[in-house]
């Protein structure tokens, strides 16, 4: 199997890539870099520029599948200018893939799966929602999955499969979530944030890599939440990683508009509420890895001591 992957060299990305390449397959991958495009038996890069409609066409060539994770980051203050960003990174991706696809013979592409967002569920302290949902969130990053997902159906036009997984906060000892809510815990400032009851759903990277790579393999349609099946509060969430790391709890919770008034519009992201339901895609036959929080969160915890260990260690031998 050869798979295309746009923003392959994310995190989300390289897991997935990782993955895919212990099953065997090979990977071309798009970039906006030309110097990161480079070329070795399994892992292929083409260079793309989304913003002006740019594309090597060979990047198509003897692909089953295509995976899509093009965007700019959304956790960046939410000013005009990066608000653009955001919404244009993931339709312009979309809108050149497409286009190009109209150039090429497709005939051999028997899979497109997009990325999407539980941002696109309204925030909600009671509500559990699935795939079936069709209120849209009232906040900017409702719109942006709105338009992001309405860009992917019109890839249905083409005789493959579209399916779309809707990610939740991907945790990873490499980066994203994580690594910035242990760091207060870890300088024993760690606190809850707001009321703490906003519900959050999470997954482990590695449970979300594989969730792709199963989509893929058995040719799976529509939409799914790429969420854990057991979504946790923000306040069990922060008790949670404070045990693992060893940490006391010992501030009172963060008020909601301290936070607004350092991060401006964007605090809205600590501040949603989606309880997701992770049913449908358990219903196909897959199985998580990390289905509860205590132990996806002692996996990644022990991880990331296991490699700053081997870097000390490495440092050390430097100077023996």
């Amino acid at each position: 199997m050869k798979v295309l992957i746009t923003g392959a060299t994310g995190l989300v990305g390289q897991a997935i890539v990782k993955m895919l390449h212990a099953e065997g397959a090979s990977v071309n991958y798009l970039t906006t870099g030309r110097k990161k495009v480079v070329s070795s038996e399994n892992f292929t890069g083409f260079y793309w520029n989304p913003t002006k409609g740019e594309i090597d066409l060979d990047c198509f060539q003897n692909v089953d599948a295509i995976i899509n994770l093009a965007g700019t980051h959304i956790a960046k203050r939410w000013t005009s200018a990066h608000k653009k960003r955001v919404l244009n990174s993931r339709l312009d991706s979309l809108k050149t893939l497409r286009k190009a696809m109209e150039q090429v013979d497709t005939t051999h592409i028997r899979s497109f799966i997009s990325a999407s967002a539980i941002g696109v569920y309204p925030s909600s302290l009671t509500h559990y929602y699935d795939e079936q949902e069709t209120e849209v969130d009232d906040s900017f990053i409702g719109e942006v999955v709105r338009q992001w997902e309405k860009c992917t159906d019109s890839f249905n036009d083409f005789h493959f499969n579209v399916s779309k997984i809707r990610i939740g906060i991907v945790l990873s000892s490499e980066g994203g979530a994580l690594p910035r809510m242990a760091r207060p815990i870890k300088n024993f400032v760690g606190a809850p944030l707001g009321s703490g009851n906003q519900w959050q759903s999470w997954i482990h990277i590695d449970d979300l890599a594989r969730m792709f790579v199963f989509v893929l393999e058995n040719n799976l349609k529509g939409t799914y939440n790429g969420v854990s099946p057991n979504p946790v509060t923000n306040a069990k969430m922060t008790k949670e990683l404070a045990k693992v790391l060893d940490r006391p709890l010992v501030l009172p919770n963060v008020p909601r508009f301290a936070l607004r008034a350092i991060l401006g519009e964007m605090s809205y992201l600590l501040f949603a509420s989606q309880r997701v339901s992770s049913k449908k895609i358990e219903k196909k036959g897959f199985n998580f890895e990390y289905p509860n929080i205590c132990r996806a969160l002692e996996d990644l915890c022990s991880d990331r001591k296991k490699k700053d260990e081997s870097s000390v260690a490495s440092l050390n031998n430097e100077f023996v």
